[in-house]
């Protein structure tokens, strides 16, 4: 065709250039000359030759030169492009694909199917090792099935490695020495005589493999147009490669995930301790990658060390291998300790050639080391440990088993961290019950104040002073309080309820768990039980037995193990008490010392008491304890308000006695402002001079007391209380006597009190006055 264009271009005296301008300008006419002139066969082999130009130009075109992707051609094109048999080949292809979806089963059906498109009589697969550079064999065996090999090396590899060197197709003949390949020897195999080679091109330009083509002696050479056929199939197989492809990596994930699963259900569920989980690790990283051996070492962040109790997992069985002594040496020595140093995946394929494998391990074994995968694992950034495979099963180590053990690496870090934690709180747990048993022996009664105290059964006073709101809790001893609470406790309920010897041992115990601080020590858990006691005699029928049993508890107990500092101090100081409890710290601490009191062999007083009861009484003793916070006080003071005013309080209702035995426990906490003027005054020294002692430690610790605990500011003190007495003490009893008219007397000493207050408080101001005018002249 070409001498006939030149033959014409020479009569016409016109130049192939002049041509071509005449087409562009004139397409319909071009269009309509190929369709009149030109048969459906050079069509076919002008839209391969096409195709195959763009996808040369995309595989070579440089970064960055700006030129967009070819246009893809579609299916449809491919089965215009191909003839009828051809079109029937491909869906068997499909068909089979769709069954058996593998790399390996695409590749050798596609080798096939395009082998008998072309009349090829063998063919040969080699496949490209991402990771080596490696071209690795599918051979054609009897009866069309693939036999995979290793790398190749001779005359057919060579043949393949310049294809996969170059992505360009080639064709030759064995049997004469082509000067254009020298570098290509004839074949081993005599009876092939002609080869075509092609590449394996995914879809975006990526090389899979080269495929090879043979013809026997005897049959035709291989021509441009099976060259063309061939170029036609693949460009349909690359995508079919590609997804086998993508659906052999799923699988893998697939996989991969369902295995990290069981590891993560065996270890997290049967975390024993650091010794069983490192035993799970090792196994499960073992099966993962197909290795013979597996060992973990740890990090000794304090000595720069690697060492390990549990050497390795080898054998068929799982076999574990411990050492009597730890094995350590050094970060930065062998392979594993160049790993831990520098934080590098290592994947060596041959141990002896690399220097830093420590071959004495070899020598005191007897074992031979040959491919090892080393690698780091993390935890927030930093390497706890590394673990080492060693001679995988089959082969060397890959690409995939690299990234498998990445992804299994990070479960083990995960592991090995909630497995020191999980160590950590079981030292920790044995020290808490080793700290609570010597905390319970010194926190216990002795058996000889319990013999003291059932040897004095009589009241120091008539029993009748104790139902008293004047009664003065201070004026007996200790011993004597805890007769008087006795007395109390078998006054209130009946005396079968509680073992007499339960009884002493709890009330004793309970004063021992009171501190010796100036203010909320014994004698102050005794005054506000009395005080309940009083309310609960002169108020009979207010509430059920549980809830004044409850409420008797509560106040003996209220203030037990309390330091003598307010919440806020603990909050501001970061004790360990505020990080516990974010509110109500002490009230919290002090019902679960009330707890472990009642949990203490021959201490509970409600042992005789039914399940459901038991738990009821704790329900209410812990409402009503934690009733004591002041910062509770007023919004359960508002609601109860609320109910008597409007008339609505039901003393049937339980959310309405609850209030009520809120507002009780408040005023029996507060029965100190209740009492005769000389208690009361001599009560409030006492208290202030537990504000001091805080406020000194505040003002140690860089901070500003608020002036009700600044000792500087002691004159200011009646003050103090008259604001005290009439924003809590007299609305909390003036509600109180409202639904409880028995208690009106604690009303009625707490207004007396106020006056006097009220009058120091003036007399102080008067005193300023004068002071500031003396200074003034």
């Amino acid at each position: 065709m070409r001498s006939c264009s030149q033959s014409c271009f020479r009569d016409t005296k016109m130049t192939e250039d002049q041509v071509t301008a005449f087409l562009l300008q004139n397409q319909n006419f071009l269009e309509e000359f190929v369709l009149n002139h030109c048969e459906l066969e050079v069509l076919e082999r002008w839209i391969i030759r096409h195709t195959q130009r763009n996808r040369a130009a995309s595989v070579h075109q440089p970064p960055g030169s700006g030129r967009g992707p070819p246009r893809k051609t579609s299916l449809s094109r491919w089965k215009f492009c191909v003839h009828a048999d051809k079109r029937k080949m491909l869906q068997e292809l499909t068909t089979s694909l769709y069954l058996k979806p593998s790399k390996t089963h695409v590749l050798s059906e596609l080798a096939g199917t395009v082998a008998s498109a072309v009349n090829a009589d063998s063919w040969d697969i080699f496949l490209l090792d991402r990771g080596t550079q490696e071209l690795h064999s599918i051979h054609c065996t009897e009866g069309g099935c693939p036999c995979k090999q290793g790398p190749d090396a001779g005359a057919r590899t060579s043949l393949a490695a310049r294809v996969a060197r170059t992505r360009e197709p080639l064709r030759i003949a064995y049997g004469t020495k082509d000067p254009r390949y020298p570098d290509i020897a004839s074949a081993d195999d005599t009876e092939m005589a002609f080869t075509l080679a092609h590449p394996l091109l995914q879809p975006d330009g990526e090389l899979t493999g080269v495929l090879e083509l043979y013809r026997r002696i005897g049959s035709p050479m291989f021509y441009e147009e099976d060259e063309e056929i061939v170029n036609s199939y693949l460009v349909w197989g690359g995508i079919a490669l590609h997804y086998a492809e993508m659906y052999s990596i799923m699988a893998r994930q697939r996989k991969l995930h369902s295995f990290l699963l069981a590891v993560v259900r065996s270890i997290f569920q049967d975390m024993i301790s650091m010794d069983s989980v490192v035993v799970k690790i090792m196994t499960f990283a073992q099966k993962l990658v197909s290795a013979d051996r597996a060992s973990l070492f740890l990090v000794d962040s304090r000595t720069k060390e690697l060492y390990a109790r549990i050497f390795d997992v080898s054998g068929d069985n799982d076999e574990v291998h411990e050492v009597a002594k730890e094995i350590r040496f050094p970060l930065g020595t062998g392979i594993a300790g160049h790993v831990a140093q520098t934080g590098e995946s290592l994947n060596i394929p041959d141990a002896y050639e690399d220097d830093r494998f420590n071959r004495a391990v070899d020598q005191q074994t007897g074992y031979t080391t040959k491919s090892l995968l080393c690698m780091p694992i993390f935890i927030r950034g930093s390497i706890i440990g590394v673990m080492q495979m060693v001679n995988k099963t089959t082969g060397t180590f890959n690409k995939a088993d690299e990234e498998a053990f990445a992804t299994f690496a990070t479960y083990c870090g995960l592991a090995l961290h909630h497995a020191k934690l999980y160590d950590k709180i079981r030292r920790s747990e044995q020290k808490y019950k080793v700290a609570l048993e010597v905390l319970s022996y010194h926190a216990t009664c002795t058996e000889e104040e319990v013999r003291r105290i059932e040897a004095s059964t009589a009241l120091p006073h008539p029993a009748q002073q104790l139902q008293t709101f004047s009664y003065s809790p201070y004026s007996i001893g200790g011993d004597e309080q805890v007769v008087a609470t006795i007395f109390m406790f078998k006054d209130l309920f009946k005396q079968e309820l509680f073992d007499e010897d339960s009884l002493v041992r709890f009330t004793l115990t309970v004063r021992k768990n009171y501190r010796r601080v100036p203010y909320h020590n014994w004698s102050h858990g005794f005054c506000v039980a009395n005080a309940a006691y009083a309310i609960l005699k002169h108020s009979t029928g207010a509430f059920k037995p549980l809830e004044e049993l409850a409420l008797f508890v509560s106040c003996l107990c209220h203030d037990l193990d309390h330091r003598g500092k307010t919440n806020q101090f603990l909050i501001n100081s970061a004790s360990p008490l505020a990080s516990m409890y974010s509110t109500s710290t002490l009230e919290h601490h002090h019902f679960n010392q009330t707890v472990q009191i009642l949990q203490q062999s021959g201490h509970n007083i409600l042992k005789n008491l039914s399940s459901e009861d038991y738990k009821q009484v704790l329900s209410y003793i812990k409402h009503c304890i934690l009733a004591t916070d002041l910062a509770l006080y007023f919004p359960n003071k508002s609601k109860l308000k609320h109910h008597v005013d409007e008339g609505t309080f039901d003393p049937g209702k339980a959310e309405h006695r609850s209030l009520l035995q809120a507002i009780t426990m408040t005023a029996c906490d507060l029965c100190a402002s209740t009492k005769p003027w000389e208690q009361q005054r001599k009560t409030v020294q006492v208290i202030f001079e537990e504000f001091y002692e805080q406020g000194d430690l505040e003002k140690a610790e860089g901070r500003q007391p608020i002036p009700m605990m600044d000792r500087t500011k002691a004159h200011e003190l009646p003050a103090s209380q008259v604001g005290f007495l009439k924003g809590i003490c007299i609305p909390c009893y003036d509600l109180l006597s409202k639904i409880l008219p028995g208690a009106e007397d604690m009303k009625k000493g707490c207004l007396s009190n106020l006056a006097l207050w009220e009058e120091l408080a003036s007399n102080e101001q008067q005193r300023l006055e004068d002071r500031g005018e003396t200074e003034a002249q």
